[in-house]
């Protein structure tokens, strides 16, 4: 019995430090969860001390070596099954308090939504899953503009794919877009999960391969050629399809027809094929619904950790599954189309001009330009279908549910077109406004139609939030420390409707605030408040072209049609890399009556002066 007292004696001594540690913590720890959230003047200096925190690995390394102290002390010695288990007892407490230490510590400076014990902010985004957006910008608002928060609160793991910082700050923005580019790419999850469908295409690359596609690119949508097919493509999908699909209607899902129309004109701009979803009927396309499937599948990826979708990618199971068999599907018709388009550019090449047949697509235009693999050639479609359909849809989607809940918005816009087509087509016969589509020249003078759909995507971005990798361990213009193998998220949802850089009226739908202050001249605001299009190196290049559709599209409904949401449907978000409405968007279709509008204007004494204006033109 005697040699058991010193046994006793040391795990008495350890039992004491461990609670000691224990107790040291927890009187510092007064919740489970800590809640995050210090002064504004306060945040940049604890979030840099936490960042660092985290970037350091001795937290992990001394609960590593807590951990495996029991295997050589006294009690492995003596043999006694009491003493070990004893001796793990007080190292488990040891760890605990240890880890508790670490985790009040790298808590307390940050400054975004609650953190918990190993699950980090992990609660708060699943609690706030459907609201996600509106969340983010609540706490950039109580934030300052900037916080920081650990998804995953384990010692060694936060210190790289753990630490996120979220930030609307328009310094910052420029700082991570534009000034310190090469600093923030897409990285190596991004690319990973979407690498199946968009391979290293322009939207999925970066470093030489992005550099390569850019210029490409850049140089083919400054041409005039490209967007005059732009307007050919559109112009026929509206006056061909949709119009006569609302003439119809009574009540339609304006979110699908914009979508299959935006679909259309995409494929045909991209590589020359019309895919007819919008046809009458709105048909099933096999493409059309392998890509959505491939989306859609592609998408589910950012639901788990990349283990957990990579086995199921091995193994075959779920949607991975379904990504495997659409993408092929999508190889196999890109294939057919590429072979083709190969065939007759040779037979242009070779002037045998009964055969050849002009094509201005950007598929054939890559084409041109280089030595291109069929592979490559079918991620730059893709990537360019991905990345102009979604996104010109969604906004016109939330274009006509708000001038529908802003009559006074409507009334402007309206009397606008009216006031144009008055000008280039004359004031004797309405009609004739209607019996063409909408030129060059008339959609470049709706600039009150342009301030309507550039407000719509301040408070409603078409890609609400967007996330860069850190490659170097770096410090933004605010303050923040942002150490390497963390990430940077973006909120240009939360950028649009900050106090401090939009004013007290932020949440409101105001297109006025685009223009001058005599209201004939649009003004753009600084590309790093206004962030739908991107900025920097990587912004838009097709911002142009999606302000030429969206003006057609909504100016040739609007002059025709009253669309009111229909009786019941609610309009709610859709939590997806692209802010799609949750349950679509049934409205109401009514035809309009111009003649109202005609009244105002003369009355105004702009009917005579646009009547002047076309005499003098002719």
């Amino acid at each position: 019995m005697g040699g058991l007292v010193p046994v006793r004696s040391g795990f008495s001594r350890l039992h004491a430090a461990a609670a000691t540690l224990l107790g040291a913590a927890v009187g510092q720890w007064s919740v489970v969860g800590i809640d995050c959230r210090p002064s504004t003047a306060s945040i940049a200096a604890r979030s840099g001390a936490t960042a660092r925190l985290l970037y350091s690995s001795s937290s992990s390394s001394l609960l590593l070596l807590l951990l495996l102290l029991p295997a050589g002390g006294s009690d492995h010695q003596t043999g006694t099954t009491a003493m070990e288990a004893g001796t793990w007892a007080a190292a488990a407490v040891a760890a605990v308090a240890l880890y508790v230490a670490w985790f009040w510590r790298m808590s307390r400076g940050l400054s975004g939504p609650r953190v918990w014990p190993l699950l980090g902010s992990l609660p708060g985004l699943v609690q706030h899953a459907e609201d996600m957006h509106e969340w983010i910008a609540a706490n950039l608002r109580r934030a300052g503009g900037t916080y920081q928060t650990c998804i995953f609160a384990v010692p060694g793991v936060a210190r790289r794919g753990g630490l996120v910082t979220v930030t609307c700050d328009p310094r910052n923005l420029e700082h991570v877009l534009k000034a310190r580019f090469d600093n923030y790419p897409k990285g190596p999850f991004w690319h990973a999960v979407f690498r199946d469908l968009l391979g290293d295409g322009i939207f999925n690359s970066d470093g030489d391969t992005w550099v390569a596609q850019r210029k490409t690119a850049a140089l083919e949508f400054t041409t005039r050629t490209l967007r005059t097919a732009m307007s050919r493509w559109v112009s026929r999908s509206i006056h061909a399809r949709l119009l006569p699909i609302l003439a119809d209607a009574h009540v339609v899902d304006l979110q699908d027809l914009l979508l299959r129309l935006t679909f259309d004109n995409i494929c045909g701009l991209a590589f020359g094929k019309d895919p007819e979803t919008l046809a009458r009927g709105l048909p099933d396309n096999a493409f059309a619904s392998a890509f959505d499937r491939a989306t859609e599948a592609t998408l589910n990826r950012f639901i788990f950790p990349e283990c957990v979708w990579r086995c199921k990618k091995w193994l075959g199971l779920g949607m991975e599954t379904t990504l495997a068999r659409s993408v092929r599907h999508v190889d196999r018709y890109l294939s057919a189309v590429i072979k083709a388009r190969k065939l007759e550019l040779s037979a242009a090449t070779r002037k045998d001009l009964l055969s050849a047949t002009p094509h201005d697509d950007l598929l054939s235009r890559f084409m041109r330009k280089g030595t291109y693999s069929d592979e490559s050639l079918q991620h730059v479609a893709l990537n360019f279908i991905l990345a102009g359909r979604d996104t010109s849809s969604v906004a016109l989607s939330w274009f006509f549910w708000l001038v529908s809940t802003h009559p006074a918005v409507e009334r402007n816009i309206v009397r606008e077109l009216c006031a144009v087509l008055a000008g280039s087509r004359g004031v004797e016969d309405p009609a004739l406004w209607l019996a063409a589509p909408l030129d060059f020249e008339e959609l470049d003078r709706l600039v009150y139609l342009k301030a309507a759909l550039s407000e719509t995507l301040r408070l409603y971005p078409s890609v609400p939030e967007d996330s860069k990798h850190v490659v170097a361990d770096d410090v933004l213009p605010d303050g923040t420390f942002v150490p390497a193998g963390s990430s940077v998220t973006y909120s240009i949802y939360s950028a649009g409707r900050m106090k401090t850089v939009w004013g007290e009226d932020c949440l409101q739908f105001r297109p006025e605030r685009w223009l001058s202050d005599d209201g004939t001249r649009f003004q753009p605001h600084d590309s790093y408040r206004f962030v739908a299009f991107n900025a920097g190196p990587r912004i838009c290049l097709g911002k142009d072209l999606a302000y030429l559709q969206m003006k057609n599209i909504a100016g040739s409904v609007l002059l025709r049609h009253r669309l009111t949401v229909a009786p019941g449907h609610r309009v709610e978000q859709k939590m997806s890399l692209t802010l799609f409405m949750k349950h679509g968007l049934r409205m109401e279709v009514r035809p309009r009556d111009l003649s109202v509008v005609i009244d105002e204007l003369r009355g105004a004494g702009e009917y005579d002066a646009a009547a002047r204006a076309t005499a003098a033109s002719a």
